[in-house]
């Protein structure tokens, strides 16, 4: 083990305890350890180096300032240099080094106190065990004042079980107001410059010593102590593909007798949908209007008779509960983390993707931590979706990453955690998304444990309570179970677990299913197309189903009002394609087609105020062959919420399209094929 000071989020803290044993909950304490002490601090045009004491010793860190340039409208959002140390046994070195650059000038842990405090104020709570949650950067912190009055700012994964996160704050666009006051107090102490380092004393895990501030350059330096493991045993080249095969392998081999009947019936919905795949194919495209009808002035489709028609047709009336929808992983990943670390009892944890990049380590650290600390931690992942994501890397990936050979080895690691990882019989797959904290609170959604959610895309989770919740606990039970050794014959012996949230209040809501030989969110979308009168609003990231991409076309001809938001590019080219098929098609035929700036990976659709949000995608995978699962709701207020916090901004943030997307002459081939494959 060895320390060393680096630039924020470029390293995650990585677990290396060996024991399963249980342990004390994080506390308030501050770690007796040295301060940190910055002495001398140096900035060229490239590179900045930073002399500091730790105790006794001394240590020369360097910064790579290459290639900063600052915004024109905005901080040039927290820049963060790779950090190299010097030679720190020869200080002829540092001298020589030094000679020729600005010296900064460095304040004390009173003077950033006194600016912090006038600084922080605004958002900044008193209350006792609350705090915030901070982002800047690649970094998210929690900001609070302790029981002796004392400001702290940790990692979030590291709040204290009994601090609630009460606030949201992204200290970007306080950069600008804090200019004129940096300005001035730099002044009262007569510093005429405009650049300074901050000593702050900060002691904590990932405690953030020293900060660096230029006003000209518009540039905002944090750096970051950590204690950096070596013994993580990092993935070989081509690992991902040997587990891959393997993992396939074992799919169609040993795991098929215990899952008899899941099986069977994954290979039946494969062989039945192919044949009926095979027979859409031949039916001839609607031919687009000569001139679009206008809008209808229809009343919309009865809500209440729907719901009675979804109890008969179902066999199951609607369970209870409250909606609060969390978009991009700014929201989701703040919120989850904070029901994490005050977990009392369990965490549930269910994706399609557990991956092996920074976020997902920081999430694993909790989850570990959180283990050994006495909370029954299960995580279950689908076997394929995880191994393939595991070699794909982000472009947003800080480089000097270091991914475990195997994600699921490294939570079972030196922790209590227990993983599970689900066979693809067939190559079905299980592409829920559900995180449930003490039985009691959910989160549902699109968004798996990586980067790209918490960082790169724009996505939608949905945190429940109430009655509903139970529904998700026993889906977990089920599908926990079904992953086990005895895969079929363990899912059909187990029982239910309690019931714990049945005297809570809450609208009506229901929960549907995508299961071999059961399409219901198929269905149901499509029966709620055919009946809508008014409005249309859908946000998916694979639109490449033929069959709804028909009935919108339909709907539409009728007068309704249909509104579609896609990615301009997705993360698969095949289906980028196949979406601009799509995008044509529905626009040569009225429906008003939104291409988003990026990559929107939100599952949503609104039906003349019936809302359907949750895991699944609108193309054949997610319809008919995996495991997904999706919430639905009838009740005005939650609908209202999903427009006012999804549709409404991202129809203004997206770009309405006024004519054709270029198409290749290879889309028709590659739309034919993707028909078949996803």
């Amino acid at each position: 083990m060895h320390l060393r000071l680096t630039w924020l989020a470029a390293v995650v803290l990585l677990a290396s305890c060996t024991t399963g044993e249980i342990s004390s909950p994080i506390g308030e304490d501050i770690p007796a350890e040295p301060t940190l002490q910055a002495l001398e601090a140096y900035r060229g045009n490239d590179q900045y180096l930073l002399r500091y004491r730790r105790g006794e010793d001394t240590y020369y860190v360097a910064g790579d300032l290459k290639g900063r340039t600052p915004l024109p409208e905005k901080p040039d959002d927290f820049q963060l240099p790779d950090l190299a140390l010097v030679e720190h046994e020869r200080p002829s070195a540092w001298v020589e080094l030094t000679r020729d650059l600005a010296p900064i000038p460095i304040m004390s842990i009173d003077d950033w106190a006194a600016f912090r405090d006038v600084a922080f104020a605004e958002f900044l709570p008193t209350t006792r065990n609350t705090g915030v949650a901070v982002s800047f950067g690649r970094g998210d912190y929690f900001f609070f004042y302790d029981r002796d009055g004392l400001f702290r700012a940790r990692r979030l994964i590291d709040k204290p079980p009994w601090y609630r996160v009460v606030g949201r704050v992204s200290l970007e666009p306080f950069f600008e107001k804090w200019q004129p006051q940096l300005r001035e107090f730099l002044e009262a102490r007569g510093l005429d410059g405009r650049e300074v380092l901050f000593n702050t004393g900060d002691l904590d895990k990932g405690a953030i010593p020293f900060i660096y501030v230029n006003l000209n350059t518009r540039l905002i330096v944090l750096m970051r102590y950590d204690e950096i493991p070596d013994n993580l045993r990092g993935a070989l080249p081509g690992t991902h593909l040997l587990q891959s095969v393997w993992h396939f392998v074992g799919s169609h081999t040993y795991s098929v007798p215990m899952r008899p009947f899941s099986s069977l019936k994954s290979l039946m919905a494969l062989v039945t949908d192919t044949a009926i795949q095979s027979g859409k194919s031949l039916v001839p495209p609607i031919p687009p209007p000569s001139t679009v009808p206008p809008l209808s002035d229809k009343p919309p489709m009865d809500l209440t008779a729907w719901e009675e028609e979804l109890d008969r047709r179902l066999g199951r009336t609607a369970s209870r509960g409250k909606l609060t929808f969390l978009v991009d992983g700014e929201a989701f990943f703040t919120r989850f983390v904070d029901e994490v670390t005050s977990a009392q009892d369990s965490v549930d944890l269910r994706a399609y993707i557990f991956d092996n990049d920074d976020v997902a380590l920081t999430i694993a650290e909790l989850l570990k931590r959180r283990s050994r600390e006495g909370i029954d931690v299960r995580v279950l992942l689908d076997g394929m979706g995880t191994i393939m994501a595991a070699g794909e890397h982000p472009p947003s990936m800080p480089e000097d990453h270091k991914a475990p050979m195997s994600i699921q080895s490294h939570l079972e690691q030196g922790s209590r955690v227990k993983v599970r990882a689900v066979k693809n019989t067939w190559l079905a797959g299980d592409h829920v998304k559900t995180m449930v904290i003490d039985r009691r609170v959910a989160f549902m959604g699109g968004m798996n444990i990586g980067r790209e959610y918490r960082y790169d895309w724009h996505d939608l989770m949905v945190e429940l309570t109430g009655p509903v919740v139970d529904e998700i606990n026993r889906e977990f039970h089920q599908a926990w179970a079904g992953a086990g050794f005895f895969g079929d014959f363990s899912r059909y012996l187990s029982r239910d677990p309690h019931e714990v949230n049945q005297a809570l209040e809450g609208y009506p809501l229901r929960l549907i299913y995508t299961r071999p030989g059961q399409q219901e969110i198929y269905k149901l979308q499509r029966d709620a197309i055919r009946r809508s009168n008014r409005y249309i609003y859908i946000e998916n990231a694979y639109f490449t189903d033929d069959s709804l991409l028909r009935e919108l076309i339909r709907a539409r001809a009728r007068g309704v009002d249909v509104r579609v938001i896609i990615p301009i590019e997705t993360d698969r080219g095949l289906i980028t394609r196949n979406i601009v098929l799509a995008a044509n098609t529905l626009l040569a035929h009225g429906v008003r087609v939104y291409l988003y700036p990026g990559f929107t990976h939100a599952k949503a659709a609104i039906f003349d105020g019936w809302a359907s949000v949750g895991s699944a995608n609108l193309d054949r995978l997610s319809l008919k062959i995996n495991q997904e699962l999706n919430v639905t709701t009838s009740e005005p207020e939650a609908v209202q919420a999903l427009i006012d916090t999804l549709f409404e901004p991202d129809f203004a943030l997206a770009e309405e399209l006024t004519g054709p997307l270029p198409e290749r002459w290879t889309d028709r081939l590659i739309e034919t094929f993707g028909d078949y494959l996803f």
